[in-house]
């Protein structure tokens, strides 16, 4: 996007140098209309906006095959200027909701993978003291727009690090990560980006959710990690019971 407004830029500028220029050198002593080589100017901006306000025409074959190039650039010169400017305003608005924002909140919650059981979790987290009150980050390319408008969206696989910078997981003091069942095996998938995660951020208090809570890759795991069998999560949604914090996180 920045070549193509270099691009048309530039075309404006050779535009506003050199047919101005021409302008003058055929239209001057010839065209009574023209006095100073600021009616050039001004005879420029008209005809390359289209305006046309008539007070300045040019009388000589050459001063009208300035208007035509000129009348063709400013065309195309101003029409993608707008167009490339309304882009660029539209995906800045648009940052937080696209999930393209930077995150700048600190001690807060980031929640990978907005699975159906991250979403149990989210309607679960009013409920709980410590929780409620922390700011929510939700790192996910499962979908393609902010889930939920009073949390922030980063759109990007948990496994990034692009992506866990982005929601500035070095600040965060908790840490969700939920169970990828695109993967062939989910559970291989969630510790390798529990590595990450750590690497990061190696104090914050994480929980995950693994298939087989029991898996023998389990022994090398260190740090504050909390395990979330995803059998359990299940029961509790098949009983219809709200999300059980209290039993992975007291408050």
């Amino acid at each position: 996007m920045s070549r193509q407004l270099r691009f048309v830029g530039l075309l404006l500028l050779v535009s506003f140098i050199g047919a101005p220029w021409l302008f003058w050198t055929y239209e001057h002593g010839l065209n009574p209309v023209v006095h100073t080589y600021g009616d050039a100017l001004w005879w420029w901006f008209i005809s390359s906006t289209t305006v046309g306000y008539g007070d300045i025409a040019p009388v000589t074959a050459m001063g009208r095959l300035a208007s035509v190039v000129t009348i063709i650039v400013g065309i195309y010169g101003y029409t993608n200027f707008i167009a490339i400017t309304a882009d660029s305003l539209h995906s800045i608005t648009n940052q937080k909701r696209l999930g393209t924002a930077l995150v700048t909140a600190k001690n807060h919650l980031v929640i990978c993978e907005y699975t159906a059981f991250a979403d149990e979790l989210i309607q679960a987290l009013p409920h709980h003291a410590t929780l409620s009150k922390l700011p929510v980050v939700i790192v996910t390319d499962l979908v393609q727009v902010q889930p939920y408008p009073q949390h922030h969206f980063v759109r990007g696989v948990p496994i990034s690090p692009t992506a866990l910078q982005q929601a500035n997981l070095p600040a965060a003091d908790y840490v969700f990560l939920f169970a990828n069942s695109r993967f062939q095996d989910p559970d291989l998938k969630t510790l390798h980006t529990l590595a990450r995660i750590q690497k990061i951020n190696p104090t914050a208090k994480i929980l995950i959710e693994l298939v087989d809570p029991k898996s023998e890759l389990l022994q090398h795991i260190r740090g504050l990690v909390t395990i979330m069998p995803s059998r359990a999560l299940l029961e509790s949604v098949l009983k219809h019971e709200p999300f059980n914090l209290a039993a992975y996180l007291p408050a």
